[in-house]
């Protein structure tokens, strides 16, 4: 991955730095593998599970990882296709307790994220090298389309980390 520094905010330095792929196709694909076997791998009593009281269950932290996926391929479409509307964004607090995650099963809530998965490996797929180059900005901020599926790649792997270290 070789970003430069006007294609993101530093705010998603964090996430940058735990996507170890330079190919972000490879890097969809493996980290949605790892994802999806970890998720059928945590104990079913886990599941809702808050390590504090203001904090999100596992499940509620999937399908935030769901959720911010959609809309961050929805901002690389829109920047792909070379529309610059500057993008609203989102307030992910707002959105979780709105999604009713842990009324429903962790298979239902793979099966979502592998769902959503498919169609952002289709939609970058489709991006030839100028595409991702383009810059729109969301939430105030400018971004290429090839940082928003770095990102993506490295929010995930950050959730991941957080509940193997917090929750499990």
């Amino acid at each position: 991955m070789n970003l430069q520094s006007n294609e993101y905010h530093p705010y998603y330095d964090l996430y940058l730095s735990k996507c170890p792929f330079k190919d972000i196709g490879q890097g969809f694909t493996e980290s949605a593998s790892d994802f999806t076997t970890f998720l059928k791998s945590i104990p079913q009593e886990k599941l809702e599970f808050r390590y504090a009281f203001d904090k999100w269950t596992i499940k509620e932290v999937v399908l935030h990882v769901v959720d911010t996926e959609r809309i961050f391929a929805y901002r690389a479409l829109r920047f792909a296709r070379r529309d610059f509307t500057p993008l609203a964004g989102f307030d992910q607090d707002e959105y979780v307790p709105l999604s009713k995650a842990n009324k429903r099963s962790i298979a239902s809530l793979i099966e979502e994220f592998e769902t959503v998965r498919q169609s952002t490996i289709s939609l970058f797929k489709s991006f030839d090298a100028e595409d991702l180059l383009q810059i729109g900005q969301a939430s105030s901020t400018d971004v290429s389309v090839r940082a928003l599926g770095y990102i993506l790649i490295g929010h995930q792997n950050h959730h991941k980390q957080i509940i193997e270290e917090r929750y499990l």
